[in-house]
């Protein structure tokens, strides 16, 4: 008996041998760069969202119909299904274990928003291309205002509010709010592990435009600077143990870092621009870039 317990033992010892560097490999993986996830979220980033006016307005009409979903309709609805998987594969890799639940209610709410956004955006496009002017408020429009009877003016309000408010709103917090997550399980002692390699460095200006886009086109601003200004002390809380922002963690500071110096040039530039600013009154004065794509190149001012 004591013979075949001591085979069972010398037989069960190299399986848990090999498991501690299975696990060291995992452990090893999940604080590497990301650069597969980085590279596959910004180019579907810049192509499903950013490219998605643009195709639809280099497309013929022809070929998709105003009761039917254009080609940027198709783009949304990729974008829809694409970034929640890249945003739960990101999670996954994440070095910290990060609430279930919180991530799962992000995920959802996430696909509800861009999904209210997907049917008002494409709505939103067809007014465009009979003559709607997006520098101009709905009621100001030469297309709305002269609607009869005068009540379907406030229906195109509601659909600009479900559109560029509520839509963004259920799109956009919990886009950050899970990369914020993610970014306070991105901090390790291993000096080795604290450098962005070369091909952050590369991906890293795309990101920040892609985030520039989204910070003026969605109106997000207050979001944005709330999430930064959340990572920036999660940073100086973490120093304080001792701790700093892995590779991954700082490819992310420093692209919501690039992207604020662009929003701050943006601003600057239409600073004195008379009709966005009667476009965008109040204290946060951050013009979308479309609105000023219809105001001076669509119609050549």
């Amino acid at each position: 008996m004591q013979n075949v317990r001591k085979r069972q033992g010398t037989t069960g010892q190299p399986s848990t041998l090999h498991s501690k560097p299975v696990a060291k490999e995992k452990a090893a993986s999940k604080n590497r760069f990301h650069c597969d996830l980085w590279l596959f979220l910004t180019m579907e980033n810049w192509i499903l969202d950013f490219g998605r006016p643009i195709i639809m307005i280099m497309l013929p009409l022809e070929w998709f119909p105003l009761n039917k979903p254009s080609a940027g309709d198709y783009f949304h609805m990729a974008y829809n299904v694409i970034t929640p998987f890249l945003m739960l594969k990101l999670v996954e890799r994440s070095p910290r274990a990060l609430p279930r639940s919180a991530v799962y209610l992000c995920i959802i709410t996430f696909v509800m928003g861009a999904s209210i956004h997907l049917v008002g955006d494409s709505i939103n496009h067809r007014l465009i291309l009979s003559g709607y002017q997006l520098h101009l408020s709905v009621r100001e429009n030469p297309i709305i205002k002269d609607l009869k009877p005068a009540s379907l003016i406030e229906s195109f309000e509601l659909l600009y509010f479900y559109d560029e408010q509520l839509g963004h709103l259920l799109w956009y917090i919990p886009f950050f709010l899970i990369l914020f997550l993610y970014f306070t399980g991105c901090f390790t002692r291993a000096k080795d592990q604290n450098r962005i390699p070369v091909s952050g460095w590369l991906l890293l200006g795309p990101s920040a435009v892609y985030y520039w886009y989204l910070v003026t086109e969605g109106q997000i601003l207050e979001l944005f600077l709330l999430t930064f200004l959340a990572m920036a002390a999660v940073v100086i809380q973490q120093r304080r143990k001792g701790l700093s922002p892995d590779s991954n963690g700082l490819f992310l500071f420093w692209s919501f870092s690039v992207t604020s110096a662009l929003v701050l040039a943006w601003v600057a530039f239409l600073w004195n621009d008379p009709v966005l600013r009667k476009k965008y009154p109040g204290l946060v004065y951050v013009p979308e870039p479309w609105s000023y794509y219809t105001l001076h190149i669509k119609d050549g001012h």
